[in-house]
């Protein structure tokens, strides 16, 4: 009995081995196209490091996972992402959820977002959208609200063509087998345009992380 339960548990992690191994594959095959990115995403984060700098401010949107990375992305900008430096101003549209809760019982889901990028967006500022499918009809809506506010929108999105890189100023659309891999290639480029704001904003120090946290207490 005790040789055939550990038989079955061997089986299930052979298994389990064979799902990890399968997923860390699909995200090696598809590194490449974020690789050829890497140059846009420089350019990218020239400019938001130069507007930031000059007091305009990024606007960041997203569903489910895409929203959490957009998040995370202000997170790292108001905070700091490797390096001291001054906070900058950076808001993530769902984090306001009694706004986000009001517009979307109010207007419908598919003004979520654009109602609250008109009344934050200036000239200027940069708005950053994430869809790992490209058609999220509430992050259309929002990039389609700041046209002709003079806003620079960017998108971020899975493979090309789709619906929000086309009403976009500008769009990097990474190709994954997964929405989970192309959410570990976005999270990834949005860790590479913080790295390219902060050795813009703090090229002496840009080279020297800070510790982790655990090492400065």
């Amino acid at each position: 009995m005790r040789t055939n339960a550990r038989v079955a548990a061997s089986q299930a992690m052979r298994e389990l081995d064979g799902v990890i191994r399968a997923h860390l594959s699909a995200l090696a095959e598809a590194l490449p196209a974020l690789e050829n990115e890497t140059d846009h995403l420089a350019e990218w984060g020239t400019a938001l490091a130069d507007r930031l700098a000059a007091r305009s401010r990024l606007l960041a949107i997203g569903n489910g996972g895409s929203a959490a990375q957009a998040q995370h992305l202000t997170a790292e900008l108001v905070g700091r992402f490797a390096v001291e430096r001054a906070p900058l101003s950076a808001i993530c549209l769902h984090a306001d959820t009694s706004s986000l809760t009001a517009i979307a019982n109010d207007y419908g889901p598919e003004e979520a977002y654009a109602r609250q990028a008109r009344a934050h967006a200036r000239p200027g500022d940069i708005l950053i959208a994430l869809s790992t499918s490209g058609a999220s009809a509430n992050v259309i809506a929002a990039a389609e609200a700041v046209d002709g506010m003079g806003v620079t929108t960017w998108a971020l999105t899975g493979r090309a063509p789709n619906p929000l890189a086309a009403v976009c100023d500008d769009a990097i659309c990474l190709y994954g087998p997964s929405a989970a891999t192309i959410q570990e290639l976005h999270l990834v480029a949005l860790h590479l345009l913080c790295a390219v704001v902060d050795s813009r904003l703090v090229p002496t120090i840009a080279s020297t992380p800070l510790p982790l946290a655990a090492d400065r207490s």
